[in-house]
């Protein structure tokens, strides 16, 4: 034979048959189960023993070969880390299985459940969008959000909250990988909004969805859509006489273009229908607008200023890039200079417009102008001075004849925004003033600063908000107050978004012209019960000043939520002599609401399949009655968990399956022999080592408590007086007794010294701990040369003094056993006294059939009672004499 070729066909089979065990046996699991769930059972595939190699994760019950989980939570995503979302994670085992210890492979897929939610790796996406961009436009989102879950569970799906409808996003497949675009679904205009802020929310498709969210900047950026336009009303009407110095600013025109950088650039320029006189009197700053005259208007006094004035008309016009021009008009009025003989004259030293001195607020003291006394004054007796009239923040110095007019402190805007000064020229000190006497009054403009940031009506902001919301919903309107004028007190508002507070800003928008502060998105107290903002107020001032308030916003709970319980399944393990009101073990249950939202009451719905109840003050399950395990060996409850929630609680279930552990409280019962009265007859032709009998009992209990053991406590040879029992020696007798089937073997050949009738007095043990429990038994065995049928009318009543001793045999127990074989002893003397009387009236051999009748009357009335022989044998059976 070519045993290579035969070991070959071996080593195929039997890998062959491990690929076989391999794909029959697959076990499914969700992960992160809690210990004792009851995966599968691989019993019903091999044989039993069983025994897993490894049992970090799962254990096998040796018997039966249920798998459960252990204490080590199996993580699907740690376990296959490098799964694709549309494979299994299957983990094989190995396990030692059969008497043969034969090792064989099993599958145990880890199947997935929605326990990651969504992730951006940014929490800010910036995005840059051409304002002209055509309605339909797509842009690709690189930034999507990863879900290490598989199946429904790693399936995200998009939505855009506070988009206002100019945006949404699609999702597309290609080649079996999403990807999501965002769509411009209305016109884009940067001048109206420049930017605009949305929320992201990614969510997967789980039973209950997890989302996660980032925010989305859209930043509209400008094209030349806006060309320069001059406001209505800029039409302006200047005044100067001829003793303007020359370079003097007449007027400022001011154009505006919507658009931002170079798209937003304008040139001034005069019209070419503007007459050369105008050309040659004033000049034009392209870049400023600032209109100037170019000379002295004095110099040509004799052909240009008639007496009665000139009016000069400026057409200005204001340019941009590809655009038309936009045009306005200034019309200048010149005037002859005015007669000054007996009045007060006044140079200009600050900047003027139209006899107006312009100072901005603020300033420390300043010289505005120099003013001079007039050149005749022999009509005022005494010396002259200047003086001002009234209280104004402003002062005269004296210095070599003329008068310095200055301010006295800082003007404020916001206090009065313009002066009319009054300087008057008086006499001598000690002479009032003369009606009549030169005066002048000087116009001066303060001209707003931006020096006062914007000014909350409150210093801080609390609100409360129910959960769920609809999105958009209104929480306030805040109001900020700015005392400076024009575009330094405009204010526009933003939400501050430091970086510990940039998911919850989010969730929330604010318009910046009116201060309206809404939602985008449903809230959910159970990830966050509080939001706080601050809010920003700014004004339009160069530069612009702020000031920040705090929002409160506390997000009040709804009754969203059912109770969970910690696992579906609980499994409990009760030995069956518990106490009542014992605790079989903790129900964990929780609800992520508040208040009476969170309040959770448990029952037991199913209570009449057992004696157990639900502890709700301690949270435990409690058994309430006795359990028989003979009787019941496990109990399978519905647990109904319901919140106190208004206005309709929610509930969850659960199963309880509680398993009735074994404790050794029953007694073995034997079967064979039927009776303690039970005869067998032995051939003495029988050869060693044939089984005569067999003794078979059965215990109510399991495992180690049901394991029964078999051992011959004393024997009784034919021929011997009680007093000569043998305590389990064997070699008084041919026959021995196996301790764990129970069979009674002839052990030697059968002598003329063995016939007659063997006693054999059985102990049969089980295996509990810490006592084990006892009951006995006689075997009769008559060894003879015929098989003639054996009878036995009474069994022997004596034991040794030792076998009294037996732990099992309680002195309760003793009395009865006493009872009973009094009356079978009362009995048999009976039945021998009518005998006889029928031995007299009948012939011998209708004697012999009686006495054989008799006989297996007797049989049958041997009860199982007879099992519990009295133990109690007076000592001297053991000290070899008789009282």
């Amino acid at each position: 034979m070519n045993w290579a070729v035969l070991l070959q066909n071996v080593l195929v089979t039997v890998h062959l048959r491990q690929i076989l065990c391999y794909g029959s046996v697959r076990l499914s699991v969700l992960e992160e189960q809690e210990a004792g769930v009851r995966v599968g059972s691989i019993g019903s595939t091999f044989p039993p023993l069983y025994q897993l190699l490894t049992q970090f994760y799962l254990r096998v019950d040796q018997g039966t070969g249920d798998v459960y989980t252990t204490d080590n939570r199996m993580d699907r995503e740690a376990l296959c880390p490098d799964q694709l979302q549309a494979d299994e994670c299957i983990i094989p085992h190995d396990a030692i299985v059969g008497p043969e210890a034969e090792l064989v492979k099993f599958m145990v897929v880890v199947e997935d459940i929605n326990d990651h939610a969504p992730h951006f790796d940014n929490t800010e996406i910036h995005l840059s969008v051409s304002e002209d961009v055509a309605v339909g436009t797509s842009f690709l989102l690189d930034d999507q959000a990863e879900d290490r879950d598989m199946g429904r569970n790693g399936q995200l799906q998009y939505h855009l909250g506070g988009s206002g409808g100019f945006f949404s996003v699609t999702v597309e497949e290609e080649d079996e990988v999403a990807i999501f675009f965002l769509v411009v679904r209305q016109g884009l205009d940067r001048e109206k909004q420049d930017l605009h802020e949305m929320t992201l929310v990614a969510t997967d498709c789980g039973f209950t969805p997890l989302s996660a969210t980032a925010t989305l900047f859209i930043k509209v950026t400008d094209v030349n859509d806006n060309c320069p336009e001059f406001t209505l009303g800029s039409t302006q009407k200047v005044v100067i006489t001829e003793d303007t110095p020359r370079d003097t600013v007449v007027a400022r025109v001011r154009a505006t273009d919507l658009d931002l950088g170079p798209n937003a650039a304008i040139t001034y320029s005069l019209s070419p229908k503007v007459s050369e006189r105008a050309r040659e009197l004033f000049s034009l700053d392209s870049h400023t607008g600032l209109i100037r005259l170019r000379g002295d208007l004095r110099d040509r006094h004799s052909d240009s200023v008639s007496d009665r004035g000139e009016e000069v008309v400026l057409k200005v016009l204001a340019s941009g890039p590809h655009c038309p021009p936009a045009d306005t008009q200034v019309t200048v009025s010149l005037l002859p200079a005015p007669y000054q003989e007996n009045g007060i004259k006044i140079r200009f030293i600050a900047e003027h417009q139209n006899q107006t001195i312009v100072l901005q607020e603020n300033q420390p003291p300043t010289v505005l102008a120099l003013l001079e006394l007039p050149g005749d004054t022999s009509s005022v007796r005494g010396s002259s001075y200047l003086s001002i009239e009234g209280e104004v923040p402003f002062s005269l110095s004296r210095q070599n004849g003329k008068y310095l007019l200055s301010t006295s402190k800082p003007l404020d805007y916001e206090v009065k925004s313009e002066y009319h000064v009054s300087v008057v020229m008086r006499g001598d000190v000690e002479e009032p003033a003369a009606q009549g006497f030169p005066r002048r009054e000087i116009q001066v403009r303060v001209v707003d600063v931006n020096d006062n940031a914007p000014q909350f009506l409150q210093s801080h902001y609390l609100i409360d908000i129910e959960e769920n919301n609809p999105p958009g919903a209104s929480l306030l309107k805040v109001r900020a107050q700015d005392a400076d004028s024009g575009q330094n007190g405009q204010v526009t508002y933003k939400l501050d978004r430091p970086s510990h507070t940039a998911a919850a800003i989010a969730l929330y928008r604010i318009d910046q012209n009116t201060g309206q502060l809404t939602v985008s998105v449903p809230l959910d107290r159970e990830q966050q019960d509080v939001h706080r903002l601050t809010i920003v107020a700014r004004d339009n001032g160069f530069p612009p000043l702020e000031s920040s308030v705090m929002v409160t916003i506390t997000v009040l709970d709804q009754n969203d939520n059912a109770p969970v319980f910690i696992t579906p399944h609980f499994i409990f393990f009760i030995p069956e002599n518990i106490p009542p009101l014992a605790q079989v073990g903790k129900v964990g249950v929780s609800d992520i609401d508040t208040g009476l939202n969170g309040e959770v009451e448990v029952r037991v719905v199913n209570s009449s399949v057992g004696p157990f109840v639900i502890d709700n003050a301690q949270g435990t399950l409690r058994c309430m009655a006795d359990v028989d395990r003979e009787k019941q060996d496990r109990y399978e409850l519905d647990l109904l968990a319901t919140d106190n929630g208004r206005p309709s609680p929610l509930t969850s279930v659960a199963r309880v399956t509680v398993f009735i552990e074994d404790v050794n409280d029953n007694q073995p019962q034997v079967i064979l022999p039927s009776s303690n009265l039970s005869c067998l007859t032995i051939s003495t032709g029988t050869t060693t080592g044939t089984m005569v009998t067999k003794i078979y009992a059965i215990d109510k209990d399991s495992g180690l408590n049901s394991e029964i053991t078999y051992t011959i406590a004393a024997r009784e040879p034919p021929g011997t007086s009680p007093s000569s029992h043998h305590h389990g020696d064997s070699s008084s007798s041919p026959f021995q007794l196996d301790a764990r089937s129970g069979n009674v073997t002839l052990a030697q050949r059968l002598m003329g010294k063995d016939l007659g009738m063997h006693h054999l007095f059985i102990v049969v043990t089980d295996g509990g701990k810490p006592a084990p429990l006892h009951t006995t038994v006689w075997v009769n065995l008559l060894v003879n040369d015929t098989l003639e049928p054996c009878h036995l009318d009474t069994m022997p009543r004596s034991l040794p003094y030792r076998l009294a001793q037996t732990p099992s045999e309680t002195p309760s127990e003793m009395p009865v056993c006493d009872r009973h074989a009094q009356l079978i002893l009362l009995l048999g003397l009976g039945m021998m006294v009518a005998s006889l009387c029928l031995f007299l009236a009948t012939v011998v051999l209708y004697m012999k059939q009686r006495k054989r009748s008799r006989g297996e009357q007797q049989q049958r009335r041997g009860i199982n009672e007879e099992n519990q022989i009295p133990l109690r044998i007076p000592e001297r059976y053991f000290l070899g004499e008789e009282l």
